[in-house]
């Protein structure tokens, strides 16, 4: 295996635990308002990932700082000709940040329902455009023999993301209930558990729907055959699991099997584009590969040793935190 593949791969990877970690992050936050039915409540649902949305964040910057370093001509073309899209989901994740820290500093009703709905816009909006830009990668997008995007961002909007948008939306939401499930008491995880049971069908359906689309709209299963592979056939059977361990109430199986369907739709999706970072619609020579778009190999080779070193750190400590604040969160555990 070449350096290119290897961060291929730890790209995958983060991309990957980003979507398991911040996925239920974002389905909390939409869950926010609704599941919410008084301040204390949810104040519940904010401090059932208070120790954690933060840090799982830190696998996108993660993912995104490794694409600058291994590959910096998808880093350009991505993050220039994605600009509009990827502002929009910054202002919202930035909304987000702030509001959960300022949304208790004020008493007032008024106060902390504005702030409760920006939690919720920044958890929706990001949920909605990931599924866009990964339906995006999949389908191609208008690169230039030059690697340049030159598309509008009104492109990036086709019937087809749209749907992939919809679908990571239901599950991150889905996810998010899951979590819920497990992590609160009460009231609220009776609550939470009813919703995830009211999301599961949807959900199937919208995903199913999206992968049939998928057949019609990218190459990535044509590339993969009429077998899919090990790990499209797994998120097809956690994403089924998860309506039977809903009804037996094992929550922790379903949020597990949640997890898995979001982790094994990822690692699907880039076993189809390898060794394609970027396909160009336009024509399949204009292309961003892991070796067109790479750093030189002394730069991977540098990177490789640090990633080696300081991956095993962050992951330790990480679990660490999930350890330390795996109580669940009631009433009595609010604190403002």
């Amino acid at each position: 295996m070449d350096l290119n593949t290897l961060w291929f791969i730890l790209i995958a990877v983060l991309f990957i635990g980003f979507f398991f970690l911040e996925g239920f992050d974002y389905g909390v936050g939409i869950l926010l308002p609704f599941l919410g039915k008084n301040d204390d409540e949810r104040r519940v649902i904010i401090n059932s990932i208070g120790p954690f949305w933060d840090g799982n964040e830190v696998w996108l910057l993660t993912a995104g700082g490794a694409i600058f370093a291994a590959f910096p001509q998808m880093y350009a073309t991505v993050f220039s000709g994605f600009y509009l899209a990827l502002f929009l989901m910054l202002i919202t994740l930035i909304g987000r940040g702030v509001a959960f820290e300022f949304r208790s500093q004020d008493p007032r009703p008024g106060w902390r329902n504005t702030w409760d709905w920006l939690i919720f816009i920044g958890s929706f909006v990001p949920a909605l455009l990931w599924g866009v830009a990964l339906s995006n990668l999949a389908r191609g997008v208008a690169i230039d023999a030059d690697m340049h995007y030159v598309g509008t961002f009104w492109d990036l909007l086709s019937p087809y993301s749209l749907l992939s948008g919809v679908a990571s939306l239901i599950a991150f939401t889905l996810h998010g209930a899951l979590f819920l499930s497990l992590k609160t008491g009460d009231e609220m995880a009776e609550r939470a558990h009813n919703t995830a049971a009211r999301l599961w069908l949807p959900a199937v359906i919208v995903i199913l729907t999206f992968v049939v689309a998928s057949y019609a709209s990218t190459d990535i299963f044509q590339k993969l055959g009429v077998n899919p592979g090990i790990s499209a056939i797994g998120a097809l059977a956690a994403l089924l699991s998860i309506g039977y361990f809903i009804r037996e109430r094992r929550h922790g199986w379903a949020f597990a099997a949640s997890g898995a369907n979001l982790a094994l739709s990822v690692l699907t999706i880039f076993s189809g584009l390898y060794p394609r970072l970027v396909i160009s619609n336009l024509n399949e020579e204009w292309n961003l590969t892991i070796y067109n778009a790479s750093s030189s190999p002394y730069t991977l080779q540098v990177m490789t040793i640090v990633a080696l070193i300081f991956v095993p750190i962050v992951l330790l400590y990480q679990g660490w935190t999930y350890w330390v604040f795996r109580q669940r969160v009631t009433k009595k555990d609010v604190k403002y």
